[in-house]
C-alpha cells in the first residue's frame, strides 16, 4: 500500500499540468472538467479560484494569468467559452497555453456553440473530461504538443501579446456580488438565479393567468357599460383592472427574484383580496375563494422559492 501511495505521490510531482476546467463566459456556467482525486492543499485552494474566476470571466481580456505559490492559473476565452487550467510554475507559460489552445480545438470539434449557448445544467459535457485526460498525459508524459511549429506560433503570440496577470484580490473584489461578499443592491437581484421551477409553481402561473384573463375580461366588458350608462360601477372597474394587475405582479415575483419579496407578496395578496371584497355582488363566494385561493398559493410558493446557491452549481 505504502508503494502505490509513492507511486501516485511520484506522478502527481511529475504532472505539470494538474487540472483542466471549460466554462461558459456569459454566466460562468461549468460545461466540463477533468476528474481528478489529488487531495494536494494548493491543487485544492486553486480549483476554488479558479471556479471563482470563471464568475467574472466577462470583465477580463481573453487570455490571463494567475500566479499561485506553486501553482499557476491559466485561461484563454474564445467564442463564449474559456479554458482554464492549474498547472505547475515549473511548466513553461507558452506550453500552458498550447495546451489550452489544444484544449479548445478539441473542444469546438466535438460541440456546436449553439449547443453551449442552450446548456441550462451544470457540466452538460463530462463526457469530454476523456479527451482531457487524454490531453493531460500527452503534455504530462510526452513533453508537450506534438508539432513543435505549433508551440513557436504559440511563443510568438505571446510575445507579441503577453497575457495579463491578474490579481486575485481584484477577482474576489470584482465577484464578491456573486459569491455574497457584498451586499446586494435594489437593481442586482434580478440577475441572481432563483431553484428551478416546481410543478406546484407551474399549477400557481397557469392558475394565475386564468384569474388575471378572468379580471380583464370582466374589467373591459364592465367598463363599456359604465361610461354608457352607469358611472357609479367605476370602482367595480378598477377593482377589476386592479386584481389584473396584482395577478400578473404575482407571476412576475415568482419567475424572478426581487428585493423586499415578502413586503410585495403581501401587499399584492392584500390587494387582491381587498378587490374581491369589494366585487362581492358581482360574484359568488366559490368564485371569491377561488381567486383569493389562487393568490394565496402563489403567495406561498413565491416566499418558498429560494435563490439557488451559486457555489454548488460549481462543484467537481
Amino acid at each position: 500500500m505504502s508503494m502505490a501511495v509513492c507511486a501516485s505521490w511520484t506522478e502527481w510531482i511529475m504532472s505539470v499540468i494538474l487540472f483542466a476546467f471549460v466554462v461558459r463566459v456569459r454566466d460562468g456556467l461549468p460545461l466540463s472538467a477533468s476528474t481528478d482525486f489529488e487531495h494536494n492543499r494548493e491543487l485544492q485552494q486553486r480549483k476554488q479560484q479558479i471556479k471563482t474566476i470563471s464568475k467574472a470571466l466577462a470583465r477580463f481580456p481573453d487570455r490571463g494569468t494567475i500566479k499561485g505559490q506553486e501553482l499557476n492559473i491559466y485561461f484563454v476565452s474564445s467564442e463564449g467559452v474559456s479554458y482554464m487550467t492549474v498547472c505547475h510554475c515549473s511548466l513553461p507559460v507558452a506550453k500552458a497555453f498550447c495546451f489550452l489552445e489544444d484544449l479548445r480545438w478539441e473542444f469546438t470539434a466535438c460541440f456546436k456553440s449553439t449547443v453551449v449557448a442552450l446548456a441550462a445544467r451544470p457540466y452538460p459535457f463530462l463526457e469530454f473530461d476523456s479527451i482531457i485526460q487524454k490531453l493531460k498525459q500527452q503534455y504530462n508524459h510526452s513533453g508537450g504538443p506534438a508539432l513543435e511549429v505549433t508551440l513557436a506560433e504559440v511563443q510568438e503570440e505571446l510575445r507579441i501579446h503577453p497575457p495579463q496577470v491578474i490579481n486575485l484580490d481584484e477577482v474576489e473584489l470584482t465577484n464578491g456580488t456573486a459569491n455574497g461578499h457584498m451586499e446586494q443592491g435594489p437593481g442586482s437581484g434580478q440577475n441572481q438565479r432563483l431553484e428551478p421551477v416546481t410543478a406546484p409553481g407551474i399549477l400557481s402561473l397557469i392558475l394565475n393567468i386564468m384569474c388575471a384573463s378572468l379580471n380583464v375580461i370582466r374589467g373591459v366588458h364592465l367598463m363599456e357599460y359604465t361610461f354608457q350608462d352607469d358611472y357609479e360601477s367605476i370602482w367595480n372597474v378598477v377593482a377589476f383592472l386592479l386584481a389584473f394587475a396584482c395577478c400578473v405582479f404575482q407571476c412576475h415575483l415568482y419567475l424572478f427574484h426581487s428585493s423586499v419579496k415578502k413586503l410585495k407578496c403581501f401587499t399584492l395578496l392584500s390587494v387582491i383580496v381587498l378587490c374581491n371584497l369589494h366585487l362581492l355582488g358581482l360574484r359568488n363566494a366559490w368564485q371569491l375563494l377561488f381567486h383569493v385561493s389562487v393568490a394565496s398559493l402563489s403567495t406561498v410558493l413565491i416566499l418558498t422559492r429560494k435563490v439557488q446557491d451559486r457555489t454548488s452549481d460549481c462543484g467537481v
